[in-house]
């Protein structure tokens, strides 16, 4: 295997970020909507509530997977969701799969599914009925995801209905009018050495001729080694061949469990910068064409431990940075399963360069005013919304980290608050989800009964709401009453 430090092969220059991302007004490419990963719409007069028991202002509803953790992108009017293959939806292919699936935006047809087999080394690194949770990035007609046998995708947006096989693979398994036309598949297993822990599920994101993923290398069974440390954990990938551009493998052998998270790009200080977040608890700065580290920020105590099960003080990172004005908003965590216990949030000046860690932090809260989390933030109007395990939605000030409100939803939150409209929504593990007034006096407008576990984030794309449940996608009509449960 080649050394994964110097990977670097001759690149142009990178234009800024978002600059081809978006087809059209309105849609919602990728992970976040931007590649800043700010979970903020600026769509109005969106719909503010449902009705899943009698229909009332849904447009349209999908079945999907037993289990979804996969988040929806909308683009050139299609809907594409990560999920598993539970609802055998495509006649034909039975089992546990992982899939992403295509609806059409207008009537929520079923338009095409691309299958993956699951990984033969079984749970250890592809976990049973997880199916996909990357949400792919789309541009140009094309959907780039990582599927569940940590490989990178690169996928026509029409797969197969076009009639053509837009890819160099002949002889494709699924190669049905209904299934997915792969164009290009980078294995990050094969080619690099990446030992996915549990599932790989980073959501890519892409800058200029570049798509960053993270290749969640981690340890292995017995959570006691890690399986290949010189493998990278973060990538750069030509979007036109999938060719390897840059690898690093900066968190090394202090990875403490899995690596779940995903990219961000923009411009910081006039200067494109990718951001990762690393599974040694460390956030990582790279220059995009080159992947020269320009800072790194550890977001633990100097004192904190890791300890098997969850039981110490150090954590990895779950969610995703954003960048704000220069800075760069993000929070530790865990696996679920682990439990609760102390976290940190961070600002972080993403202007310095070196190891930041001792200047670069431009404000904190943690300890008993924030737990563990896997959300990702939502900045809007001097104000950043924050959620963590334990239930609690904050409202604190982006300049100062002060705390405006807390609101308790009574329930585990996995997805992360979206503002939109003048109001936050957040849905949670008791299948609710919470619309709150934006702004600094906490007022809860209501709670809508999503049926089942809302384990993503709602979404906002040309007027309607995107809400995926553990089993269903709603799509919610425009101008839509709110409805309160008590």
């Amino acid at each position: 295997m080649k050394s994964m430090t110097a990977w670097i092969v001759a690149f142009g220059v990178l234009p800024a970020a978002g600059a081809d991302n978006q087809a059209r007004k309105g849609d919602w490419p990728m992970w976040g909507g931007r590649p800043d990963r700010n979970m903020v719409s600026d769509e109005t007069g969106i719909p503010a509530g449902f009705d899943i028991k009698t229909g009332e202002n849904i447009a349209w509803t999908a079945q999907l997977g037993s289990q979804t953790y996969g988040n929806p992108v909308i683009v050139d009017g299609k809907v594409l969701v990560g999920t598993n293959n539970g609802a055998e939806l495509r006649e034909g292919i039975k089992g546990d799969k992982g899939v992403i699936l295509c609806f059409d935006e207008e009537s929520g047809k079923l338009l095409w599914q691309a299958t993956h087999d699951k990984l033969p080394t079984g749970r250890v690194n592809d976990w049973p009925e997880q199916g996909i949770c990357s949400a792919p990035v789309i541009e140009n007609g094309r959907a780039y995801y990582v599927s569940n046998r940590c490989e990178l995708v690169c996928a026509d947006l029409e797969g197969f209905l076009d009639g053509e096989n837009d890819g160099p693979f002949k002889d494709e398994k699924y190669a049905e009018k209904t299934d997915g036309d792969f164009i290009w598949v980078l294995d990050m297993i094969g080619t690099m050495g990446a030992f996915p822990h549990n599932l790989a599920t980073s959501s890519p994101v892409i800058g200029g001729d570049l798509v960053f993923v993270e290749t969640s290398n981690g340890v292995d069974e017995a959570h006691l080694n890690l399986p290949t440390p010189q493998a990278p954990s973060f990538v750069a990938v030509n979007k036109h061949t999938g060719e390897i551009v840059w690898a690093n493998a900066a968190p090394g052998k202090n990875v403490l469990h899995g690596q779940w998270s995903s990219p961000a790009y923009g411009e910081i200080g006039g200067q494109a910068q990718v951001i990762f977040p690393g599974g040694d608890g460390w956030c990582y700065s790279f220059e995009p064409k080159t992947g020269e580290l320009l800072w790194k920020f550890d977001l633990n105590p100097k004192d904190s431990l890791w300890e098997l099960g969850g039981r110490g003080t150090r954590n990895n990172i779950i969610a995703t940075p954003v960048i704000h004005d220069d800075a760069v908003f993000l929070c530790v965590g865990q696996d679920p399963e682990h439990g609760e216990g102390v976290g940190h949030l961070f600002r972080i000046d993403a202007t310095k360069r070196g190891d930041i860690t001792e200047s670069g932090a431009m404000w904190h809260v943690g300890g008993k005013e924030f737990h563990r989390s896997m959300s990702t933030v939502a900045i809007k109007d001097g104000l950043c919304y924050a959620a963590d395990l334990s239930g609690f939605l904050y409202c604190l000030d982006v300049e100062t980290g002060k705390r405006y409100w807390r609101y308790d939803t009574m329930a585990a939150l996995w997805g992360s608050p979206y503002v939109v409209d003048g109001k936050v929504f957040l849905g949670d593990e008791d299948g609710e989800l919470a619309v709150l007034a934006h702004g600094k006096e906490m007022k809860e407008l209501g709670t809508i009964d999503c049926g089942s576990s809302v384990y993503t984030t709602p979404v906002v794309s040309n007027g309607r709401m995107y809400v995926t449940s553990r089993n269903r996608l709603y799509v919610i009509k425009q101008g839509a009453r709110l409805q309160r449960t008590e």
